[in-house]
């Protein structure tokens, strides 16, 4: 039973053509229900994100966008159009995976398969290629080892190639996983300040899974919240509330503030996740 709180569909942008739009959609696995019901467009450079605990459909939300998982209920589109899968639209990055130390592949190898990597046959275009490839790494800030092999990169300028991946052909829809999983604080501020300035503030509505909310608070223009087949959508600071937690987990849930910082306890998975008051 969907006991969303805010039914209708809203968007970031009065009056702006939403880049995704889904209508009553419901997603289930046999008897187990991840969400139903679910109205939202997403907006031009808006940045959504994802919470709640694990096997609650955040990682199949990413998955439906994809066309990777079917609906099982309800529509969903991508720039008016049914979502396809390969769609050129949609750019996506996965969550944090390291190379091994020997993998044969230099930093600007990586970047060019996500602009021709679809492609059968050898490469004819090598210039057009390379200067693409370079333009890449300049925006995501990973020139200097442009040439390095990928194994011997931290995580995070791993993830800063695989953000030039995803925006190789300047995707209308920017999907991110668990970018920041692994990663030490400097580098999930550095790639999630790239993924909004390289994405939403070019016109991009960005998509975010995320467990902790720390590093991207400044960003997130709303929070869908996914819990035990529940949902609510909203700006932070009217979803991260006791009341809401407590109605999605069907459980008392405390949030308050303290020392600058928004604290949730009470989780029925036992997990305390601190959040900072936005502007901090």
């Amino acid at each position: 039973m969907n006991t969303e709180t805010n039914p209708r569909p809203t968007v970031a942008k009065t009056g702006v053509e939403p880049v995704v739009r889904l209508r009553n959609a419901g997603l289930r696995f046999g008897e187990r229900v991840l969400w139903s019901g679910l109205d939202l467009d997403i907006a031009p450079g808006e940045f959504l994100a994802v919470l709640g605990p694990n096997g609650s459909g955040k990682s199949s939300m990413v998955k439906t966008l994809l066309g990777l998982q079917p609906l099982t209920s309800g529509t969903v589109e991508i720039c008016g159009k049914p979502v396809t899968r390969g769609s050129r639209l949609v750019g996506s990055i996965p969550q944090q995976q390291h190379f091994a130390p020997d993998t044969p592949l230099r930093a600007r190898d990586l970047v060019a398969l996500g602009i021709d990597g679809h492609k059968w046959g050898p490469r004819i275009f090598h210039k057009k290629l390379n200067r693409k490839v370079d333009e890449l790494l300049e925006r995501v800030g990973a020139t200097s080892y442009a040439d390095r092999p990928v194994g011997v990169l931290s995580g995070g300028e791993q993830q800063r190639l695989r953000a030039a991946q995803a925006l190789s052909d300047d995707p209308r829809l920017l999907l991110c996983d668990e970018p920041l999983l692994s990663l030490d604080l400097h580098h999930q501020q550095a790639v999630s300040s790239l993924i909004h300035s390289e994405a939403c503030d070019k016109g991009a509505a960005v998509v975010f899974i995320t467990h902790e909310i720390n590093p991207i608070l400044q960003y997130v223009d709303r929070v869908l919240y996914l819990a035990g087949g529940r949902f609510h959508i909203g700006a932070p600071s009217e979803v991260m509330t006791s009341k809401v937690l407590s109605e999605l987990y069907q459980s008392p849930i405390e949030v308050f503030e303290s020392h600058g910082r928004i604290v949730v306890v009470g989780m029925p998975d036992a997990v305390t996740h601190q959040h900072p008051v936005e502007g901090e």
